[in-house]
Parts: C-alpha cells; structure tokens; sequence
C-alpha cells in the first residue's frame, strides 16, 4: 500500500488533489481512499489530507503517521517540521515552491519533485489554485499513475473552461516538475 499525505492551506485544493487522486487509482483498476483533516475550517487554515492506494481493497482509515510521499501545495510549508514528520526511509516530496532546495529537507527523503504550481495556475486558471498542478508533478516525480486516468478524473470535478484548464495545470505539472535525487 503507498500512502500519500497532503499539507496545504484551506482553499489550494489538498482535498480535492487527493479525491481526483483516488478517484484516478480506481480507474487504473486499483483501491483508493482518500479523506482530510481540519483544524479551523477556514480558507488560509493549515490542511491535511490523506491518500491510501493499493492493489488489494483498503479498509484503514486513520490518519497516516508515516507516509511514502508528501504532497506539499503551500511553498510556505516546505520547512515546518510536521511535513516531514514520520517519513518513511526512501520517501519523496512533491513540492510547490518557485526554487530547488539548497540542502536535503529530511534525511529519509530519496527523491523530490519541484514544480512552481502557483504560477503555472496563474497562469492557465488565473488564480493560484495549485492542487491539479500538483497531481501532474505527483505523476512525473513517482512514476506511479500515469496523466490518461488523471486526466479522466478530473471529468468528474470540473466542466467546460474550467476543465480544459484545469487539464492544462495538470499536463504542465507534469511537464515541468524537476526530480532530484538524494
């Protein structure tokens, strides 16, 4: 089972990255389960949500403590202890941020994937939205989904112009993601 944790801030999408993220498991013919964690539900307020896939059906619903991959969508996270708290040995980071790291984040983390996720939305969405971003640099940095189910999920969150550019974020993320490897 890999298991994913998400930290971002009430209103980029950590919820929603990690229900389309499901959502495109379950289309690739696996078990997803995905669910959040409030503090003050507020747009601003820390996120945390969570992300279990795996080939056999997933029955646990806790919080994860020690996750494979940590999905960071607030540049302003990528140094709060909590982020890394826990982390598997090998573990990757998928992070939004505008510049590469000057020094490995954690000792457990193996490889890490930067992509500046609020621009590229900026840019196609016209506000800083950078959860579908996110799930293309997800894809290019772990290898383990590709863009086809990615893409096809996100039919079943947005429509029209906001689908189409919501597409654009996701192909961009993927596109433009920088891997480092530890």
């Amino acid at each position: 089972m890999i298991e994913v944790r998400f930290h971002g801030r009430g209103g980029q999408g950590s919820v929603m990255a990690s229900r389309i993220m499901a959502n495109a498991y379950v289309r690739i013919g696996q078990y997803g389960a995905s669910f959040p964690m409030f503090g003050f539900e507020r747009r601003g307020a820390p996120v945390t949500a969570f992300g279990r896939f795996d080939a056999q059906p997933i029955r646990e619903r806790t919080q994860i403590y020690n996750p494979h991959i940590v999905v960071v969508l607030d540049p302003s996270q990528r140094y709060f202890e909590n982020v890394y708290k826990g982390l598997r040995s090998e573990a990757t980071l998928v992070l939004n941020a505008d510049s590469a790291f000057t020094q490995k984040p954690h000792q457990n983390l193996k490889t890490a994937g930067i992509v500046n996720a609020d621009q590229i939305s900026l840019e196609e969405v016209g506000r800083a939205l950078p959860n579908t971003c996110m799930l293309g640099a997800f894809a290019a940095t772990t290898g383990l989904l590709p863009l086809e189910p990615l893409t096809e999920a996100l039919g079943d969150y947005f429509q029209g112009s906001r689908l189409e550019a919501n597409i654009r974020c996701l192909r961009r993320g993927y596109e433009e993601t920088e891997v480092t490897y530890f």
